[in-house]
């Protein structure tokens, strides 16, 4: 059996529909899969079980790439193709089923949406495999020692990023002597073409606290990094989706954007927003995602400390509860 899953170009939309690929995994134990997604996103998935195959999708001139993917495809017997992307190529492919996504429902979380493709009635949490070479070099980026905060300062564009100083002066607080996680080490992450905006937070913790994961890995191995974290609080990007999908607590910073379509998935999981509402931010004159600076300013520090905190307190206490239970 045979399955071709076509997921996105983007971090955090592949990353919400690994749910579905694990549902396709635990549910059809005999299928091989092949994956096609963006480059940047293909190192997610290379160690989902039973993988056949990986396929990075270039973008070429006059869509050429989706041909190219056709030429590599034709010769399967397909037994079900999910296409997340709606490509031409799902509607050329010979296959027993077919998936095709139509427009995202705007009444709910994409996740919940992507449910709905295969009519399911409980949603699949997203997830990551890792392989142990992942969790090797993810140990040798963050040793064993004190907890780590893991902060991701960066975004896709400039509009949904809250501003370092801001990030530092609530990691300060969180590890310093009166917070929930005093004496932690802070991990800042981001891309490599992230630096700019992620090494003043970087620069604003004690040296000896620190930890530097600016581009230091591939997504994956980035994963495995936040699976060792106790806490993770960063503006809505797919690091905020990996680090929901490890199931660590993760705090995502939103304003505009939407949490009610893209907050980060899970029990262990919440989201802030601005004082100023997504609608106020987009209509304000003169907005332009391309060029508009930072719209997060509405939401101070003070806020951000009381949400980590409650959200640390809320996971601790359902951890403790859980772990009574099994005793």
């Amino acid at each position: 059996m045979r399955v071709l899953f076509i997921t996105s170009n983007r971090l955090g939309d592949a990353v919400l529909s690994t749910g579905l690929l694990d549902h396709l995994v635990r549910s059809l134990p005999e299928a091989r899969f092949t994956i096609v997604c963006g480059t940047i996103a293909a190192p997610l998935f290379r160690a989902v079980p039973r993988l056949d195959h990986v396929i990075p999708l270039v973008k070429r001139r006059y869509s050429a790439h989706w041909l190219a993917l056709w030429r590599h495809c034709i010769g399967t017997p397909w037994s079900l193709i999910v296409d997340l992307r709606n490509s031409v190529v799902s509607r050329l492919l010979v296959a027993r089923r077919k998936v095709v996504t139509s427009r995202p429902d705007e009444t709910c979380h994409r996740v919940v949406h992507l449910a709905r493709l295969l009519g399911l009635t409980e949603v699949p949490a997203p997830r990551l495999w890792f392989a142990e070479s992942d969790r090797q070099a993810a140990a040798a980026l963050i040793p064993d020692g004190p907890p780590v905060l893991a902060l991701g300062p960066a975004a896709n564009w400039r509009g949904k990023i809250w501003r370092a100083d801001r990030f530092a002066a609530v990691a300060r607080h969180l590890i310093g002597p009166e917070g929930p996680l005093s004496g932690a080490r802070v991990a800042v992450l981001a891309a490599a073409g992230e630096r700019s905006d992620a090494q003043p937070v970087l620069e604003a913790i004690d040296p000896a606290r620190r930890l530097d994961l600016i581009g230091a890995a591939d997504p994956l191995v980035i994963g495995a990094c936040l699976a060792r974290c106790a806490l993770f609080i960063g503006n809505d990007s797919g690091l905020m989706h990996s680090a929901a999908a490890v199931g660590i607590p993760t705090l995502g910073l939103f304003g505009p954007s939407r949490p009610e379509h893209y907050a980060p998935w899970g029990e262990q999981s919440a989201a802030i927003t601005t004082a100023l509402s997504y609608q106020q931010l987009v209509t304000a004159p003169g907005y332009n995602h391309r060029t508009t600076g930072t719209l997060m300013d509405s939401l101070d520090v003070d806020t951000v400390i009381r949400a980590a905190e409650t959200l640390w307190t809320r996971t601790r206490t359902a951890i403790a509860t859980e772990q009574e239970h099994r005793t």
